[in-house]
């Protein structure tokens, strides 16, 4: 492919974006508009512009030297809400991870973000679901676990993990240790399952979870329809919220929604027939930025009249994103019967050509293991 087609793809791909006003696309080009001279963010919400009358450019210093000017409601010079939420949040993570064994208040690490304490909490939560306190006891436990079975005694691996007292150890690890790993039935009578919801670029995201790993992921319009989907799907199961639990899970669909450059490889729990798991590992094996119709799927399955049967797999899939049934398509393209809605698998498809397409360092797409 020489250079011009693939800046005229990358160019189709962001006008769809620009179309859709896929927030997911900030911070990734902007765009001028010939007839105003002005340049926007993708998620910008005045009126969708003329495809001859669109100019894309990396960033906006670009957009200014080919004199456009910035868009006064989009504000494009500026972090989108979202990204910026994001990126305070992960920067967040980065420092709590480095000091893991030694508890950081909220105003040290406020002070090496360069933020409020009141942002940084509240910006922490909004994304994670947690406040930073409870991420960095996530933290401390992950590093008590490992190190349980190595250290002579049970006080050693609590001093390993920083903990001062065996009554914060106790305090900290109550109910989390000694769990016996779920194993499913109807509706899963009795398993325990913990949940998290937080909000994403798409709407809000749901994180569901066994002992043995994810179960669900759902993205919807609100908190409460998606947790009263999860207690109807698993009516007879113990299920409560817990984000600290699910922080590293959440951070990797966040992360991937992002980003767009792959699949979240998770830990996965969920009931399936063997024709349904085949299925879904076909869709882990689509390259990110691609599609496959549902009857090239069928037929790398060795059932080319099975196409049918492949949709029914797809809209069947428990976890969104983890599972990338949006890369899934009719045999015309068309992007049909996806269950969260097809603006949110168009965003998705797009962000990931977006990615796959653009310049620079290309991410590895790690095949599933077997």
């Amino acid at each position: 492919m020489n250079a011009a087609n693939r800046t005229d793809i990358i160019d189709e791909a962001r006008f769809v974006a620009v179309t859709n006003r896929d927030s997911l696309c900030d911070g990734k080009f902007v765009y001028g508009v010939r007839s105003t001279g002005v340049y926007c963010r993708p998620s910008c919400p005045s009126r969708r512009p003329r495809r001859d009358q669109t100019e894309f450019f990396e960033n906006p210093d670009s957009a200014e030297i080919a004199g456009y000017r910035a868009c006064l409601r989009c504000k494009p010079t500026q972090p989108g809400p979202w990204q910026a939420k994001f990126d305070l949040a992960h920067r967040a993570i980065g420092v709590l991870s480095q000091y893991r064994n030694s508890p950081m208040e909220l105003a040290a690490l406020s002070r090496r973000l360069g933020a409020s304490p009141f942002h940084v909490q509240r910006t922490f939560k909004e994304v994670l679901g947690i406040s930073p306190r409870e991420f960095s006891a996530a933290l401390r436990h992950g590093t008590f676990c490992n190190a349980v079975g190595n250290a002579p005694t049970i006080a050693a691996a609590a001093r390993t993990a920083g903990y001062r007292s065996s009554s914060r150890l106790h305090a900290n690890t109550t109910n989390r240790l000694g769990m016996t790993p779920a194993t499913y039935g109807r509706h899963a009578p009795g398993v325990r399952i913990r949940f998290a919801t937080v909000p994403c670029p798409l709407g809000f995201l749901l994180v569901a979870s066994t002992d043995k790993g994810i179960c669900a992921v759902k993205i919807g319009d609100s908190f409460a329809p998606l947790e009263e989907s999860l207690r109807r799907e698993f009516s007879k199961a113990i299920i409560e919220h817990d984000s600290v639990s699910l922080t590293a899970e959440l951070l990797a669909l966040l992360q991937n929604l992002s980003e767009g450059t792959g699949t979240a490889h998770l830990p996965l729990d969920i009931r399936a027939t063997a024709f349904q798991i085949r299925v879904w590992k076909a869709l882990q094996s689509i390259r990110p930025g691609t599609t496959k119709s549902y009857s090239q799927i069928a037929s790398s399955l060795g059932k080319p009249s099975a196409s049918r049967a492949v949709g029914r797999a797809c809209a069947s899939n428990p976890a969104a994103l983890a599972i990338p049934c949006h890369r899934a398509v009719a045999a015309d393209g068309a992007l049909t019967g996806y269950r969260w809605g097809t603006d949110r698998k168009r965003a998705l498809l797009t962000q990931e050509k977006l990615a796959a397409a653009s310049p620079g360092p290309r991410q590895k797409h790690r095949q599933p293991k077997s």
